[in-house]
């Protein structure tokens, strides 16, 4: 299949983490399409993820607002594009009918269910029985790509970027903070996008901050995302640890780049800066409740994830339907210390 494509559109996935585990997609799309002018088309809220890349010539941020008012906004944003062909990684129907109402000539994504009439060609999920096999989201998306014989990366390591500026102004911050050069950082991420079910208990950030202020004379960072600032305070109000609360600093998810860019361990729920550690070669441990490890299941070598088999897991709920959350309460602070403390002696 040779396709040459002069304006192409990339249909971002819609949730942070997954941006992140499919720029080897992008890398792949911009070494084989090298001469196209490529636009990045996502989700308002994640754009600053791909901001600075060298992926995009131009990028469409897609509005949050699920009316007909904003889909056809969409559809009109796609249009002054005027594409030659699409690359849909979203699953979703509404993504596939954007891309073909927005003119793209061609289009290429997973065929799933009614949208498979709304593309043109692409690979079709694994299947285990009845249901779709878990995969590593980065070999997921990679699979359109082979799909249209394209040549492949030697590398499927996330990578991202941040702009001069965007590095000045994490400069900023941290001179705010008094953050020393060559003082050893650690960020705490309490929250998640997606759900309370992926969030571990704020008491236990709390006590984790207060062992890692025993063993590490170093600065604690606390990670907080819109709607997530009455976590951050209950954790400030349980721990007797000094930590740095980044909430009143409204830090977006462009200049978290550089923050996390910076830090020498990261602790996370299992959430989109979980991913931003890896592509900056961050030592992360991940707290792991109601999603499916396989998924996330890639480049690896300098992560920890906490987890808990239970019968109800994984279920994919953004709330716990039992009520009781066991498979992210069970997992201790001194767990979570211990990993942290393994893993970083095991990197030296």
């Amino acid at each position: 299949m040779t396709i040459k494509p002069e304006k192409m559109v990339v249909f971002c996935p819609n949730w942070v983490g997954d941006v992140v585990m499919a720029t080897p997609v992008f890398d792949c799309l911009r070494q084989n399409y090298a001469q196209a002018h490529i636009t990045g088309v996502i989700r308002k809220y994640a754009a600053g993820v791909i901001k600075d890349g060298p992926w995009f010539d131009d990028i469409i941020e897609l509005d949050e607002d699920k009316t007909p008012g904003g889909f056809m906004a969409g559809v009109r944003d796609v249009r002054t594009a005027r594409p030659d062909m699409a690359i849909v990684l979203p699953n979703s129907f509404r993504s596939s009918l954007i891309a073909f109402l927005g003119g793209a000539k061609k289009r290429y994504g997973y065929k799933r269910a009614l949208r498979s009439f709304l593309l043109s060609g692409g690979p079709r999920p694994l299947k285990a029985g009845h249901d779709i096999k878990p995969v590593p989201m980065a070999e997921y998306y990679m699979a359109v790509c082979r799909y249209l014989n394209l040549n492949l990366p030697e590398k499927t390591r996330p990578e991202l970027y941040f702009s001069e500026s965007i590095r000045e102004k994490g400069e900023s911050l941290f001179e705010k903070y008094h953050i020393q050069p060559g003082e050893m950082l650690i960020g705490l991420n309490p929250g998640a996008k997606f759900g309370a079910s992926k969030c571990w208990p704020p008491e236990y950030f709390a006590r984790l901050a207060e062992g890692i202020s025993k063993k590490w004379a170093g600065r604690i960072l606390l990670l907080v995302g819109p709607g997530e600032d009455e976590i951050a305070a209950s954790i400030i109000k349980s721990s007797s640890a000094e930590i740095i609360n980044t909430g009143p600093d409204k830090v977006d998810l462009e200049l978290l780049k550089y923050v996390i860019s910076r830090l020498d361990l990261l602790v996370t729920n299992d959430t989109g800066p979980r991913h931003y550690g890896v592509a900056y070669d961050i030592p992360t441990v991940v707290i792991m409740g109601p999603t499916n490890p396989d998924y996330t299941a890639a480049n690896l070598d300098k992560t920890v994830v906490l987890r808990k088999i239970l019968d109800c897991s994984p279920c994919h709920e953004k709330t716990c339907p039992l009520g009781h959350h066991q498979c992210m309460t069970r997992i201790m602070p001194e767990e979570a210390l211990a990993a942290s403390v393994q893993l970083l002696a095991s990197l030296r």
